[in-house]
């Protein structure tokens, strides 16, 4: 099988052929590796390549089957993954110049779940340093490009997560959703990308932003191959608190559930949004058509306080990121910068690893904690978040999934917003209610921008949000959107296969 076909198959069928002899492992994990080098010179996904491992785990695998082994659900599938989960033998830098050098000698248990699937590493992917962005711009090093607009960027923070699967440089690959930061790439990438429940997929061996908002999920090119890396990822683990003691249902089947009589509800209000582009309005419009002519019943429904998500969420995630990252002083974890003094060491240290955006979040984050500003700011974001997951039950008593765009806009021009914090926080509107309730949410290919002089054609995404743990809800209602739609079949301009 040609190089092309290879790299053409869904994760799920090129497991299929692996499984059953038609294509070895290594055979596909070579095709893939053949393209790193022309992605990587194209878009700068890659943090660290790993052909070396890739190969050796491809072997392994070809071996066990040779010996009669029952093969995982990934068997031989080539997966990248965020370079905030941790991976023994590979460098893990978060995207942070403190972190320059290290390489764990653990594995996460994201690393570990894929691994164990049979799924081969074809590398560590680029981010936003320490999560913290919705372009891929904040970075030390050069930002990723979108491949379907080399001069647009592809969201953040998992912007190299989106764009390996986009290029064809991976058939999966896992991402970190803090507010936003798998399904906002996904829908400037023209990808499915699922944030799943808090708690759903183990914490154990991701750095942490804010720990009350982490999650980890999978970027796919179809539905049901993001059902698979879940029932792969998900389950319990003891050594994270917040993991979940919850049966994993079948994922995969539950693609195939009708959707006739399902009620989709969505809050017109929250489409009045100054900042939503027209273009996105009409693919939002569609997608709700597409679904009603599946039979799902399209109902109103009120989320008063929305609207005070990106505020609640800025507040909430910057005092959880300057406590968590109180811990790289060059001490305990970070690069050293020595001084004559501590405190100048701390400072130091502190002031080469860190970027701007890092910096910015420690500050706010420390300002709120503070005694004096505590009840003002934290407090105060703290209840209303209690409002917000309380408007998602109530919507949830009149419908079983809410509908929302994903991002306000699409892609945009690389350094358009870099400049303005306030306008790159505003891009996660749709997407961060999901983190501080902590449901279940998914984007879907939901149409393409028109082209026009200043702007090519752009994919835009749909999400589907569920209550807690209804991924199997979100999954049959993706998957009857796709099934009536094609945009998840197109490939960026001058991508093969």
């Amino acid at each position: 099988m040609e190089t092309s076909q290879i790299v053409a198959l869904t994760a799920r069928e090129l497991a299929v052929r692996v499984r059953d002899g038609s294509i070895t492992a290594r055979r596909a994990a070579d095709a893939y590796l053949s393209r790193v080098d022309a992605v990587q010179r194209a878009f700068g996904p890659f943090a660290h390549a790993t052909p070396d491992r890739c190969r050796a785990q491809a072997d392994a695998i070809d071996q066990a089957r040779a010996r009669g082994e029952t093969l995982g659900p990934l068997a031989g599938v080539p997966v990248g993954l965020k370079n905030i989960f941790v991976t023994q033998g590979v460098p893990t830098t978060c995207g942070s110049k403190i972190l320059s050098g290290w390489t764990p000698q653990y594995e996460g248990a994201q690393a570990a779940c894929l691994r164990q699937a049979g799924a081969v590493l074809v590398g560590k992917l680029a981010m936003d340093e320490f999560a913290m962005g919705s372009s891929n711009e904040n970075t030390p090093f050069e930002p990723v490009r979108n491949p379907w607009a080399r001069d647009h960027v592809p969201g953040g923070s998992s912007g190299g997560s989106a764009v390996v699967v986009s290029a064809r440089a991976a058939a999966l690959s896992l991402g970190s959703d803090t507010g936003g930061s798998i399904r906002q790439p996904a829908s400037l990438c023209g990808l499915v990308g699922l944030k799943p429940t808090y708690g759903r997929v183990s914490r154990f061996g991701m750095i942490a932003f804010a720990s009350s908002l982490d999650q980890a999920g999978p970027f796919a090119r179809d539905t049901r191959d993001a059902a698979l890396a879940l029932s792969v990822l998900a389950g319990h683990d003891p050594r994270d608190a917040t993991s979940l003691n919850a049966p994993v249902p079948d994922y995969l089947g539950a693609c195939e559930t009708p959707i006739k009589g399902l009620r989709v509800g969505y809050d017109p209000d929250g489409l009045n949004h100054e900042g939503l582009d027209p273009e996105v309005r009409r693919a939002f419009e569609v997608s709700l058509r597409v679904l009603r002519e599946r039979g799902a019943e399209i109902v109103e429904v009120a989320l008063p306080h929305a609207h005070l998500g990106v505020a609640t969420y800025y507040v909430l995630c910057a005092a959880e990121a300057a406590s968590n990252l109180a811990r790289y002083d060059g001490v305990r974890y970070g690069r050293r910068q020595p001084q004559p003094s501590l405190d100048g060491m701390y400072a130091a240290t502190r002031e080469a690893g860190f970027g701007e955006e890092v910096k910015r979040r420690i500050l706010l984050g420390t300002y709120v904690l503070r005694a004096s500003s505590y009840e003002e700011y934290y407090g105060r974001a703290m209840k209303v978040r209690t409002l917000i997951a309380s408007d998602y039950r109530a919507a949830f008593e009149c419908c079983d999934l809410l509908v929302t765009p994903t991002s306000p806009f699409p892609s945009f021009r690389i350094g358009e917003k870099v400049s303005d914090p306030l306008a790159m926080y505003l891009s996660d509107i749709y997407t961060v209610g999901a983190n501080l309730a902590g449901l279940p949410a998914i984007s879907i290919p939901g149409g393409f921008s028109q082209a026009a002089t200043d702007r090519p054609r752009l994919p835009i995404g749909f999400q589907l949000l569920g209550p807690r743990l209804a991924e199997p809800r979100l999954f049959a209602a993706a998957a009857a959107h796709e099934a009536d739609t094609s945009w998840h079949l197109e490939r960026p301009p001058g991508i093969k296969a």
